[in-house]
C-alpha cells in the first residue's frame, strides 16, 4: 500500500509540473501575440537571410 501512495504522490507532482509548463508556454504565447498586436504586425517577422549562406568560390 505504501508504494502505491508514493506512486500516486509522484504522479500528482508530475501532473502539476506539466500543468505549470503548459501555463508558462501559454503565457509566453499570449505575450508574444500582445507585442505583435501593439506593433500592428499581422504575423511574425521574417528575417532577410542575407548572411544565411556562405558564398561559393
Amino acid at each position: 500500500m505504501f508504494e502505491y501512495e508514493i506512486h500516486r504522490a509522484a504522479h500528482a507532482e508530475l501532473v502539476r509540473e506539466a500543468a505549470a509548463q503548459r501555463l508558462g508556454r501559454e503565457a509566453a504565447r499570449v505575450a508574444k501575440a500582445v507585442r505583435r498586436t501593439v506593433r500592428r504586425e499581422p504575423e511574425g517577422r521574417v528575417s532577410a537571410g542575407k548572411d544565411r549562406y556562405a558564398q561559393v568560390a
